[in-house]
């Protein structure tokens, strides 16, 4: 289960009482063939810690809808940011995740002097930060992270199943599910399809290579 170690271990080394906030930042919706990716920023506060934060991905999604709230109203600050699937076609899904991380770390309502990222890949943030591997099991402040930037992403895909109920992204959040390549098959492309992606890149050549204009949806 993730602890507060890696904050602490950061809080000793401030010098003075002004007060130094750590952020935890993850991100949600890398692998998608739908959607864009978001990024969350959370600041704890040590003595309001919600119970039961762990990995996103351990939690069912009641537990995590569940947590979402507590987060919001306990944590000392919440930034979340995205990137749009028009920037990760631009310039790739790792230099857009890293957009949307920093932009989560702008969007903090008290700002964050360092930061503590999921993974290996430290993105360009508005202050200093540390990689940690694994980082949403280890890690409150990222576990928080995590659970925001992935119930945030759910609940968008949500609304855009709304408007393009073919493809199943109520269930499959975008993913490529059997149910997804099949409302690919029949309904095409939209504009909420990640061109850049092999799948979907291949199914726009493939149309384009048999004669078949590939409609897209607004």
């Amino acid at each position: 289960m993730p602890h507060y170690i890696y904050e602490s271990r950061l809080l000793k080394t401030v010098i003075g009482s002004e007060p130094f906030f750590v952020c935890g930042v993850d991100e949600a919706g890398r692998g998608p063939l739908a959607g864009p990716v978001v990024a969350a920023a959370v600041i704890l506060d040590r003595a309001r810690i919600p119970k039961g934060l762990n990995d996103s991905k351990q939690l069912d999604e009641d537990r995590r809808e569940e947590l979402f709230p507590l987060i919001m109203t306990m944590a000392v600050a919440v930034g979340v940011g995205e990137a749009t699937v028009g920037e990760i076609d631009l310039v790739n899904i790792r230099q857009a995740t890293h957009l949307a991380m920093a932009r989560a770390v702008r969007a903090l309502p008290v700002a964050a002097h360092h930061a503590l990222v999921d993974g290996n890949d430290a993105p360009a943030l508005p202050c200093k930060c540390d990689t940690l591997v694994k980082g949403d099991g280890r890690s409150v402040s990222i576990a928080a992270a995590s659970i925001i930037a992935k119930v945030t992403r759910d609940r968008l895909m949500l609304r855009l199943h709304d408007e393009h109920p073919g493809y199943n992204w109520r269930s499959n959040k975008g993913y490529g599910t059997p149910d997804h390549y099949s409302g690919l098959k029949a309904h095409g492309v939209t504009v909420h399809h990640r061109r850049s992606f092999a799948p979907i890149r291949e199914l726009l050549l493939g149309h384009a290579s048999a004669g078949v204009i590939v409609s897209l949806e607004d």
